[in-house]
C-alpha cells in the first residue's frame, strides 16, 4: 500500500474564493446507501443524499435505532442490526450500491475496536454480497500516523500508530484495500471533528480547566462536522478515487495557538502550560489530495468555524 512510500511535503495553498463544497464529480445517478453505525455524521450524509437526488435511498444501521426525527429525510429509513452479531445482518436492504462504514466501539478496548472495525466491517460486507455494490467508504482516523512533530503528513506518509486504536484501524484499512477487486474501496482518515453538540473543549477552556504545551511543540488538526459530511458525499460521487483520503481542514495549528484562540472566543483565561496528550501524537496534516479532487471547505480554519458556532 501507499503507506510504504516516503512522504512528499506539500505546502498548503489558501482555498480559492468559490462556493463551498464545489465538486468536480460527475452528476450522480441514484444511489442506494447503507450507513453502518449511523450517528451524527451518518445522518448528515443521509440529509445531503436526500438533497442531492430525491431518487437516492439510504438506510441508517444501528443496534437500537433511536426516535430521532427522520421524516425530513426523503428516502431514509432506520435498520436495526448489531455489527458484532452476524445473524442480525441477514435481511439487509437489497441492491445496495454504496456502503458507508461509520461505526464506533462502545468501549475503548482493543477487543471492542477489533469487534466493531476489523471484524464488523468484514461481517457486514459478507452479508451485503451484492453484485450492485460499487463503492465502500470506511471512516478511519488520523490515529494511524503516530507522532510526526511539525512535519507535513499526507496519505503517503508511513504509518506508525501509537496505540491499539490506530493499529486496529490500519489493519481494517488494509483488509478493505484487499477487497478492491470486488468494488472500489476508500479509507477516509478524519481528524478531530467539532461542531454543534460538541462543546467539551470549549466548556473546559471557558472554565480554565484545559492546558496546552508551549510554542509549536504539538500540532493538532480539526474538521467541522458540516465539512466532514460534505467531503463524504463528495467521495461517494468522485470518479476514479484514490484509496485513501485525509479529511481535515486547511489549517493545522499548534495546540497552543488553537487553545489560546478558543479561550479568547469563549471568554476564558489563557490556558496554563501543560503536557500534550500522551496518547495523541503531534501531526500536521495536508488535505491537498482532497482539495485537488475538487472539494472546497466551508470552514477551512477551525478558529473561524468555532467563532461561527458561538455566534449561532
Amino acid at each position: 500500500m501507499s503507506e510504504d512510500t516516503q512522504m512528499t511535503n506539500r505546502a498548503l495553498q489558501p482555498d480559492s474564493a468559490v462556493e463551498p463544497h464545489v465538486s468536480r464529480a460527475t452528476t450522480p445517478s441514484a444511489k442506494r446507501v447503507l450507513i453502518a453505525g449511523c450517528g451524527d455524521l451518518g445522518l448528515r450524509v443521509a440529509r445531503l443524499l436526500a438533497l442531492e437526488n430525491t431518487a437516492n435511498r439510504s438506510w441508517g444501521l444501528r443496534r437500537h435505532p433511536t426516535l430521532e426525527p427522520a421524516n425530513d429525510l426523503p428516502g431514509f429509513s432506520w435498520f436495526a442490526a448489531d455489527l458484532t452479531q452476524p445473524s442480525s445482518l441477514n435481511d439487509l436492504p437489497q441492491d445496495l450500491t454504496h456502503v458507508l462504514y461509520t461505526a464506533a466501539p462502545h468501549a475503548r478496548t482493543e477487543d471492542d475496536y477489533r469487534a466493531v472495525y476489523r471484524d464488523g466491517l468484514e461481517r457486514l460486507l459478507q452479508a451485503v454480497a451484492s453484485p450492485s455494490l460499487q463503492r465502500v467508504l470506511f471512516v478511519s482516523s488520523t490515529a494511524v500516523y503516530g507522532d510526526h512533530g511539525a512535519q507535513w503528513i499526507d496519505e503517503d506518509t508511513p504509518t506508525a500508530p501509537k496505540g491499539f486504536n490506530g493499529r486496529v484501524l490500519l489493519e481494517t484499512e488494509q483488509w478493505l484495500y484487499g477487497q478492491r477487486a470486488r468494488f472500489e474501496t476508500l479509507s477516509l482518515r478524519l481528524s478531530g471533528i467539532y461542531g454543534p453538540g460538541r462543546s467539551y473543549l470549549l466548556d473546559r477552556l471557558r472554565a480554565g480547566q484545559a492546558t496546552a504545551p508551549a510554542a509549536q511543540s504539538h500540532w493538532v488538526n480539526r474538521i467541522h462536522i458540516e465539512d466532514a459530511a460534505a467531503a463524504v458525499l463528495h467521495l461517494l460521487n468522485l470518479p476514479n478515487p484514490q484509496p485513501i483520503y485525509l479529511v481535515t481542514d486547511s489549517t493545522p495549528l499548534p495546540m497552543r495557538v488553537l487553545y489560546d484562540a478558543l479561550a479568547k472566543l469563549v471568554g476564558g483565561p489563557t490556558p496554563p502550560e501543560g503536557a500534550a496528550p500522551a496518547s495523541v501524537g503531534s501531526k500536521r496534516l495536508s488535505n491537498a489530495r482532497l482539495r485537488d479532487s475538487g472539494f472546497t471547505f466551508k470552514w477551512p480554519d477551525s478558529r473561524e468555524g468555532h467563532a461561527a458556532l458561538l455566534r449561532e
